[in-house]
């Protein structure tokens, strides 16, 4: 059965071997605290400069999923109150998590289709940081880099912070545009649920020390002090950063990686705008994800194209929330092949 699920998704297929390979060179039993761990946080780290072209003086800290930094970002950098900005069920839980945490963060919720007018927002002095979620896994939109560089180029004396958790890995990201980005790796990245990596700019760095929020397990300048020696504040998943660290050593440069999921995207999107059955959820090209298609019918016709679907070994996500039974989400992620992605299109073409 090849899931086309928007996360967990489908792993890489050398995934086996990655396993076998951690079992053979012991890292399953290895200490965080030794210079194995270590070298292989710092080799992910410069791969991650390398492949998704994170910038030089950017740090890459390792977390348990996309879900804590929503908690780190608020407890530990936030210091007045952060703006989010929002379309789906994702970005209004990040809203709720920094609101629970400081009572004052606002949000402004908008529609999938609908772009951001930067132009016309207003934020004033008493928020410090702007929250984006750059892809919308429910309803499958997403924010481009165009939004972000206005964002950014309008507020420049504010934190700007990313969720790109079902992009990162997939499409090219500009993260000189933003100082906080996050993402887990069991999307884009082809890998098992399990690991979060927070990646953070040096004016993140500082802000968070200005803060000086300490005594959480996981309050950013523990995790800081730490990452400076590439090690962890807490026992971390190691297994997982080694295949992290495989998945990076194999994968294309990012440039790439994204040229064939726009290649592949238009396919689909074609195949769904011609149907008479089905329609696209996002019809707003400028707002549709690039990594997730959510395609909308009704309960009947997603019921029974889910069904047929797996009757040819192929597993279409379900929607989400209350779009679940009106819609179904089709994960475009680097671990799925081409030839399989192909088989799916022609699959809905021919439905």
């Amino acid at each position: 059965m090849i899931t086309f699920a928007p996360g967990p998704s489908k792993v890489y297929d050398a995934l086996p071997h990655y396993m076998q390979d951690a079992y053979h060179q012991g890292i399953l039993s290895a200490n965080h605290r030794s210079s194995v761990f270590m070298n292989l946080y710092q080799e992910t780290e410069q791969l991650l400069r390398e492949k998704l072209h994170m910038p030089d003086d950017y740090k890459l800290l390792f977390t348990s999923s996309a879900t804590e930094n929503w908690e780190i970002i608020s407890q530990s950098i936030v210091e007045k109150a952060s703006f989010h900005i929002y379309s789906g069920s994702f970005g209004k839980k990040w809203f709720k998590y920094a609101k629970h945490i400081i009572p004052a963060s606002v949000g402004l919720k908008i529609e999938a289709n609908q772009e951001i007018d930067v132009a016309g927002l207003e934020i004033g002095e008493a928020v410090d940081l702007i929250a984006i979620t750059q892809n919308e896994t429910a309803n499958a939109s997403q924010v481009p880099m165009t939004v972000l560089k206005e964002l950014a180029e309008k507020y420049p004396e504010k934190m700007i912070a990313v969720d790109t958790t079902s992009s990162m890995g997939g499409i090219e990201l500009d993260f000189s545009l933003a100082d906080i980005w996050y993402a887990s790796v069991q999307k884009c990245f082809g890998l098992p649920a399990g690991l979060g990596l927070l990646i953070i700019s040096p004016k993140a760095i500082e802000k968070a020390q200005r803060k000086g929020e300490k005594g959480r397990y996981n309050s950013l300048s523990f995790m800081l002090e730490n990452a400076a020696g590439y090690q962890t504040h807490y026992t971390p998943n190691v297994f997982g950063i080694y295949l992290l660290n495989r998945v990076l050593k194999d994968l294309q440069e990012i440039q790439q990686v994204d040229a064939r999921l726009r290649k592949r995207m238009l396919k689909l999107e074609t195949a769904i705008a011609q149907s008479t059955k089905f329609r696209l959820l996002v019809d707003n090209g400028a707002t549709r994800s690039t990594t997730v298609l959510a395609v909308s019918g009704s309960e009947e016709l997603i019921s029974a194209v889910k069904k047929a679907a797996e009757k040819e070994g192929m597993q279409l996500g379900s929607g989400y929330g209350p779009l679940k039974p009106t819609s179904f989400r089709i994960a475009n992620f680097p671990a799925i092949t081409d030839e399989e992605f192909d088989r799916l299109v022609n699959f809905l073409i021919a439905y």
